[in-house]
C-alpha cells in the first residue's frame, strides 16, 4: 500500500514558477513509477509528467520545456517544478503512483494550482 500527499499548490500570477511535492509513505517507493495529472475545471483528467523508476522522464507537450520531474528516492518525495506558469495551468494537480509500466495503482488527493492573468 502506498499513500500519497501532495502540498505546494497555491495561487500565483502568470509567469510565476511554484513547486509541487509528492510525499509517499511506504516501502515501495523506489519501485514505483510516478507521475503528475491535472483536471482542470469542466475538462477530464489529464496526463503531465512521468518519471519512471529508473529516472526516465516523460512530458505532455503543454507542458514541455516549462515543468521539470523529479523525484528523490530516499525521501520518498516526487517534485513537479512548474516555471513560466499560464492561466491555462490552473487545475487541482494530483500524484500518482504505479507499480507496472501501464498504470497507476496510487493517488493522491490533489493540490489546487491557480494561475491568474
Amino acid at each position: 500500500q502506498v499513500q500519497l500527499v501532495e502540498s505546494g499548490g497555491g495561487l500565483v500570477q502568470a509567469g510565476g514558477s511554484l513547486r509541487l511535492s509528492c510525499a509517499a509513505s511506504g516501502r515501495t517507493f523506489s519501485r514505483c513509477n510516478m507521475g503528475w495529472f491535472r483536471r482542470a475545471p469542466g475538462k477530464e483528467r489529464e496526463f503531465v509528467a512521468r518519471i519512471s523508476r529508473s529516472g526516465n522522464t516523460y512530458y505532455s507537450d503543454s507542458v514541455k520545456g516549462r515543468f521539470t520531474i523529479s523525484r528523490d528516492n530516499a525521501k520518498g518525495t516526487v517534485y513537479l517544478q512548474m516555471n513560466s506558469l499560464k492561466p491555462e495551468d490552473t487545475a487541482v494537480y494530483y500524484c500518482a503512483a504505479g507499480l507496472n509500466d501501464f498504470d497507476y495503482d496510487y493517488w493522491g488527493q490533489g493540490t489546487q494550482v491557480t494561475v491568474s492573468s
